[in-house]
């Protein structure tokens, strides 16, 4: 990285421009000052007390080794993915069910890493997902590109500024009066199981939150927007299941499905604030065929340009 300094930093002492400007973490400049050529003043190697005056070029380079989602270095595989939106900060794909996010047991060659590890196959790649999807929930997943970039969404993440929004279909008829309504839980995992989790009482366990608003009534079904503010593992899936309304196809948290082969819940929009440019950036993906099907044989229809204002 390349920084070409301004009046607005001359008399700056590089570690403050690292920790303030760059918004770095320790680890980070930790990195910078290990690496031989991490911290560079005008072709000259620096301390992070160096002062910085105007025309200055200042050169960083960040050694991207080891996998920071995980022991398991994702394989490059030609996986064809869509691609909303890239740039040297971050990477925003439109994930389609069935593919996992990152490696896991019985996964090592059929995820969302493997396919970005072919696709940055000519540089140092490291995996960093900024929100994960299951692997049978399709939509939107955020990947920051470099480390200065997952600690920068990390921070918005963990102060609930990136939101996220899913489209999901639920068995039954669950009434609204069409405002937006609240979940608010604790979540722990099940005894002897390491997937599923379920609602408690247990005061030490993580709270979950849930916004939620009904859009429209089928047959059988009810389609809802949910907006998890909180991000506890299978949480929209817990929480309409703990409602009594689970999400259609989810044979975890409720039923099978005969026209659905998959649970009905798709990420359709995400909204933050670029990590270098500070502009606020919203994306969406549209709502894939299988569920907008499901919905239709339901008579409701579901894709974004008809429900327009509802969202």
């Amino acid at each position: 990285m390349k920084f070409f300094i301004g009046g607005e930093d001359c008399g700056s002492d590089i570690r403050s421009f690292l920790t303030n400007k760059l918004e770095l973490s320790r680890r980070a400049i930790s990195a910078l000052k290990n690496n031989e050529k991490g911290i560079v003043l005008n072709n000259k190697r620096v301390t992070v007390r160096a002062i910085l005056s105007e025309g200055d070029v200042l050169e960083l380079t960040l050694e991207e080794d080891g996998y920071e989602d995980g022991d398991l270095v994702p394989i490059p595989i030609d996986i064809p993915i869509d691609v909303i939106y890239e740039d040297e900060a971050l990477t925003v794909v439109n994930k389609p069910y069935g593919m996992p996010t990152i490696l896991s047991h019985g996964h090592y060659d059929d995820t969302l890493a493997n396919a970005l590890a072919f696709r940055y196959r000519d540089k140092s790649f490291v995996m960093r997902a900024v929100n994960r999807l299951d692997r049978d929930t399709s939509g939107i997943c955020l990947v920051a590109n470099s480390r200065r970039s997952a600690h920068i969404l990390g921070e918005q993440m963990q102060r609930k500024e990136i939101r996220k929004r899913y489209v999901a279909i639920l068995e039954g008829y669950l009434e609204s009066d069409g405002s937006y309504k609240s979940i608010k839980t604790r979540i722990r995992r099940c005894d002897q199981s390491t997937i599923m989790r379920e609602v408690t009482d247990d005061i030490s366990s993580p709270e979950a939150h849930t916004l939620y608003r009904v859009l429209a009534y089928g047959d059988r079904y009810t389609a809802v927007v949910a907006e998890p503010i909180t991000g506890r593992t299978h949480q929209l899936r817990v929480h309409f299941s703990y409602l009594g309304y689970p999400i259609l196809g989810d044979t975890m948290y409720g039923n099978p499905s005969d026209i659905l082969q998959r649970q009905a819940l798709h990420a359709f929009e995400i909204s933050f604030v670029h990590p270098y440019t500070k502009s606020p950036i919203t994306l969406e993906s549209e709502i894939p065929d299988d569920i907008l099907n499901a919905a239709r044989t339901d008579n409701i229809d579901l894709s974004l340009s008809c429900l327009g204002s509802k969202l």
